[in-house]
This record gives C-alpha cells, structure tokens and sequence, in this order.
C-alpha cells in the first residue's frame, strides 16, 4: 500500500529546515540513528556556509550516535548545542574548544526535561524507523530512545524508512510515555520482562512532511577483544558477586544487571558466562552489546530489557537470522522506562559502570581528563548508580601505559559521590565499601585497587593527613595531575616533599 506521505530525497528532506531550529533525533548509540539526512543535513550546511550564510542547529538525541549524525554535523560546523551525551573525537574537540554548547545530562530525565519545556522548543523530529502506516503508527528500528517524546513535541516530522531493518522488528518494543507532574501514576513494572506500553509510537500523521528511504546499518564498531588485564577484571567482578550470593546478600536466584559499554563490560560479561557459581541471569539496562547475544542464545541471559540493540554489523544480522527466537526474550524501551530511578530500585538491579578515575574517599569521575576536557558524559550511569541494590565501578588501575593512576587523592570531577559507590574493582582486586567510615575506605581502595607503583605515593597522602572526618588537603589533593601536566607521567610525584 502506498504511503500518504511525500516520498523525499535526503536534501529535499534537509532543505526544508532551517537555521536555529532544534531538532530531536532518534537513536540511542549509534544504534537507531538516522543517517541519510543527517549527512544531508552536514551538505546543507557547507553550502550554507559556502554562501556565507549561517546554518547550526540545536541537536538533541537519546545518547551518542553515529558517524553519520555527529561527525557528519560536527564536520560540517552545523551543532549549535548538543545534548544530552556524544562520542565522537570531532564533536568532543569542538565542545572542549567552546565552539559548541554541551550540557550533561542523567538519560533518564531527557524525555522528561524537554516535555516539561526545559530545553525549548522541538521544530523537528528526525526518526529511523522499518515500518509507518498512514494513520501515523510508526515501528521503530534497533533503538527507542528518546523518540517517542521527541515525535510528540515537534511540530514536523521527517521519517527515514530504513529496510535494513525488517518491519518484523514489530513487537520488539514497549512504548509508554508517563504523565507528567502532578499526575504521573506509578509504573506498573514488577518483572523485568513484563510489560507496560504499545508496541508502535502513535503521531497525528499530519506532522509527518516527508518520508526519507535508505538501507544501512546501524554504525557499530566491534568493541576491542578482551585482554589479560580487561579479563583480570571480569574475574574479579564475577567472584565478588559469587562471594556475595554464597553469603546471602545478593537472593539466591540472582538479580538483574545492568552493564555500560565497552570492552570491560564484553570481559565482566564473559566472565559471569563462565563461572559456575553464578545461575543464569536476567538485563536490565539501557544496551545490549555483542557480548549479550550469544549469552541469550546459550539461556545464561534470560531475559534483558534495554533501550537500544547496539550490535555490529555481523551480530545484528545473526539477530535477525533468528528474530522470532529473540523476541520473546528481550525487550526495547524508551530510556526514561529503562533507566526509570523507580524500576531500578524495585527491581533490585545491580549496575556495573567505568570510571575514568576514581579517588580514595570512593568519588567517581566518569566524564572529565584532568577535570576539564570532556570525554563523553554521564550517561545512564547516574540512574543506575544512584539507585541500584548495589553499585559497582570498575577500570582498570592504570593507563597510559602506568603514567597515569586511575586511583587518585581527589577526583579532578565528580559525577557520582562517595554516597553511591558501594564497590570499586580493578585488575589488582575488589575494594567493598559499604559501612566503611572515609579513612577505612582510603585504606581498602589504596590497599586492592590501585597499582603498586602509587601505593607509596597515595599511602603519603594519607598518611601525612590527620585531621578531619574525610582528611583531605587542598594544597597536594591534584599534585599527581599536575606532576602529570608537567611531566606527562604521574610516577614522579613525590608527596613528601609537600609535607616538609
């Protein structure tokens, strides 16, 4: 059946947007992205700025995305400001350069934030979606992110029918948007694969200007295989959470994780796949990665709801090879669902996230070098984190080949405080901080976590401090980072000079 909607090429699609307007994109990682106008969209741009004409945009997304959204867009200097997450080098050295307005935002109050009005107003929703029906019923791809509020809010809508993924993705989704303020009801989620919402996202099909078609994947690298001290890690993460089933803390059919992404979560995972102590296990989290598909094929996930299917190439199609068998043991949801504060803590979800450092008192720096050049950004880690049955960071205890210790006197940037981390683990060991006062909690993460070239270095911080509840000095807290600005390697402070 023919659509009612006009069938547009990608720049007859980026033509009818203009400059300064906001836009909301679907996708969630890379993962659901659009592509073709967005690259459309970098080409507007240049010729705009060929013509000396002005051409940026306000870019809001689920998460991160592809090569083809904000590298494209951040290439092409169209990105006015950007939120609420990125990762990509181009777009990350024009946020640190102040050339684009970032702000960081927790994943799960995205949604919320832009229907309360926070971040203005939505001209445009640009959507991936396998299938669209001309009542405005629309099936989204391998992610749900933000989409089904940023389809509401804006006043146009572009659709890019992208066939990679088949229409038969429907009923892989679970849709709900919750009321607002002062009328939200609680959520009617008690198991992690119960279900609350629709399986489509429903629009007034006026607002649909234009349809966009394409055929391409979704851009996902395969992550970096894992290596001996990424698989150290894994090990100590799967015999920590084995120590606390046997002790009773953890319930003897296991909980749900939750995971970040990356190549220590693909070494934490393939761990727990081996270890005979742990049973099979359910997912709640806001990704499903490689690592996750043969663990649901072989029954050790039995279940995961996430946000977005963040596969490579070669993955997604062995996913869609054997669909009917996934769907009935994951689910897709709208982030503020998947990273919800309120169904994290009911259902007693233990997260697992990275830090980029992490100090001795158990702050959490996950977004910032040398407290000032942002990485990527929060992400769903705070949603977790703040509310999970029990909190875990993990990293390995060096990079930069040793020149730099992840373990630190202060953070140089804090996203989650010394309140929410419970457990920090790194190749050397596992530092379990629950009931710990903050001298203990020095002791243990000095003592497990930190690599042995800085355990004389951090045990003179501490040591040489002997006042207060959290005994702390502002004059040497960052000497190790400004050893490293000086000398580029962290080895060759010497703290007890400081203290003569």
């Amino acid at each position: 059946m023919a659509l009612p909607f006009p069938i547009l090429s990608s720049d007859e699609a980026a033509a009818m947007v203009s400059h300064g307007e906001t836009i909301g994109f679907s996708g969630f990682t890379s993962a659901g992205t659009p592509k073709e106008i967005s690259l459309a969209l970098a080409r507007r741009a240049q010729a705009e700025h060929i013509a000396g004409q002005p051409f940026k945009l306000g870019v809001v997304t689920g998460a991160s995305t592809g090569d083809s959204l904000d590298g494209a867009l951040a290439r092409a200097d169209a990105i006015s400001w950007r939120t609420p997450y990125q990762s990509h080098s181009v777009l990350r050295g024009l946020i640190n350069s102040d050339k684009v307005r970032f702000f960081d935002q927790h994943l799960s109050e995205v949604s919320q934030s832009a229907r309360y009005g926070f971040m203005g107003k939505f001209h445009w929703a640009v959507v991936e979606a396998c299938d669209l029906r001309d009542d405005g019923e629309i099936v989204l791809t391998s992610s749900v992110g933000a989409s089904p509020t940023f389809l509401n809010l804006a006043d146009r809508i572009l659709i890019e029918l992208n066939s990679y993924h088949p229409p038969t993705l429907r009923g892989l989704h679970d849709i709900l948007e919750p009321r607002d303020p002062p009328f939200r009801e609680p959520l009617p989620l008690v198991r992690v694969s119960d279900r609350m919402g629709e399986p489509v996202v429903r629009v007034d099909p006026k607002k649909i200007v234009g349809v966009v078609k394409s055929h391409l994947p979704d851009e996902v690298d395969p992550f970096k295989p894992v290596d001996d001290r990424t698989r150290r890690i894994g090990e100590n993460v799967a015999n920590f959470l084995a120590g606390e089933l046997r002790a009773g803390r953890i319930p003897p059919g296991f909980l749900p994780l939750q995971a970040g992404v990356g190549n220590i979560s693909n070494a934490v995972f393939a761990a727990l796949a081996g270890h005979p102590d742990i049973p099979d296990f359910e997912m709640f989290t806001e990704v499903i990665q490689d690592s996750c598909i043969p663990m649901i094929e072989s029954g050790r996930i039995t279940f995961a709801s996430s946000c977005a299917l963040t596969l490579s190439p070669p993955l997604m199609e062995r996913f869609y090879a054997d669909l009917d068998f996934f769907r009935s043991r994951i689910v897709l949801r709208p982030q503020e669902i998947s990273n919800h504060p309120e169904l994290v803590r009911r259902l007693g979800v233990i997260s697992l996230n990275t830090a980029l450092e992490v100090d001795i008192f158990a702050n959490v720096n996950s977004t910032h070098v040398m407290g000032q050049s942002l990485v990527n950004g929060i992400g769903g880690s705070g949603d977790f984190t703040r509310n999970a049955y029990l909190s875990i960071f993990v990293c390995p205890s060096t990079v930069k080949g040793g020149t730099i210790s992840t373990v630190v006197p202060l953070a140089t940037h804090i996203d989650h405080n010394e309140h929410s981390v419970q457990v920090i683990i790194t190749e050397n060991g596992v530092a379990d901080l629950r009931n710990t006062s903050p001298p203990e909690r020095a002791r243990l993460i000095v003592e497990r976590c930190a690599h042995p070239d800085y355990h004389d270095v951090l045990l003179d911080y501490f040591g040489n401090i002997h006042r207060g509840h959290t005994p702390q000095t502002l004059s040497t807290a960052f000497a190790l980072h400004e050893q490293y600005l000086h000398t580029k390697d962290m080895r060759h402070a010497n703290l007890v000079d400081y203290f003569r």
